[in-house]
């Protein structure tokens, strides 16, 4: 009981640290920024830009210089956002190349995510102001192996215009003189780009389920679905039923968990496992 009581104490205690550097920030907005866009511009432009500035600019940059400076330490269960905060948990690996990657994912009904381009962005700001599908929109960057994601997937949920399935991968390789597990992983191969016929793309999948905040400084971004282990058997179910998949591996990465988003009032549970298998 008083194990759990100190824990529980521990936990909010780090997650105050974690506002301080928010609180700091909107302090010296609300004292210096926005007088000085107020005195300029009308005060709907002045606060928008005050926002922006604040939660897009200043709050990730105070965030991630902490996280230089104290890096997180944990399992790879998850990867994580560019300043270091948790995010979806990895719970698919796929054995295959490049481009087999792309051609099995895309002949189930996935979309191979575009780059953070102006371009891309510009269509994706007038495809959400006029309500226009756009099936390869960019999704934002996360982290693993000490870089973001080599590609990402998704695929639109039917009969909702917000919700869409999304998977991204990391490429590393493993060693392959026997079965699957955590330790055959190569977890620190931290090349930008991994080349080979037989890498392993370690993926984690997670359903978009509408918008909300992220709590730390409030930028707008996807809510996820809790269970991220419905969106593994899901792609691993696509890919079994078009043949396009040999038998799977389930690897344990670590105990079942539930981890609290970045998002206002989000959370994910898994169940700690990695299905593994190997693409014909």
């Amino acid at each position: 009981m008083v194990t759990s009581m100190i824990q529980y104490i521990l936990r909010l205690a780090k997650r105050f640290l974690v506002l301080i550097p928010g609180l700091v920030i909107a302090y010296f907005s609300v004292r210096d920024i926005f007088p000085y866009f107020d005195r300029r511009l009308p005060i709907a432009l002045a606060v928008l830009l005050t926002y922006i500035l604040g939660a897009y600019l200043l709050a990730p940059a105070g965030l991630r210089l902490i996280r230089i400076l104290r890096p997180a330490r944990h399992l790879p269960l998850y990867c994580v956002t560019p300043d270091g905060f948790a995010s979806d948990p990895l719970n698919i690996g796929l054995i295959t190349n490049r481009r087999q990657l792309i051609t099995h994912m895309e002949s189930i009904g996935w979309h191979m995510a575009d780059p953070h381009t102006l371009r891309h962005l510009l269509r994706f700001v007038v495809s959400t102001l006029l309500s226009v599908p756009y099936l390869n929109a960019p999704v934002s960057s996360l982290y693993l192996f000490g870089r973001k994601q080599d590609l990402a997937f998704e695929m639109p949920v039917h009969g909702d215009v917000g919700g869409r399935h999304h998977v991204r991968f990391w490429a590393t390789t493993y060693d392959d003189t026997g079965d699957m597990s955590f330790k055959r992983i190569h977890w620190h191969r931290r090349a930008s780009h991994v080349q080979g016929d037989n890498l392993l793309w370690v993926g984690a999948a997670s359903l978009d389920t509408g918008i909300s905040f992220i709590r730390h400084n409030l930028q707008i971004t996807h809510m996820i679905a809790p269970d991220t282990n419905a969106e593994r058997q899901l792609i691993i179910g696509q890919l079994q039923r078009a043949k396009r998949i040999g038998p799977t591996t389930s690897v344990r990465l670590g105990d079942p968990y539930r981890l609290v988003n970045r998002v206002w009032r989000g959370y994910l549970h898994t169940d700690g496992k990695m299905a593994v298998g190997k693409l014909r």
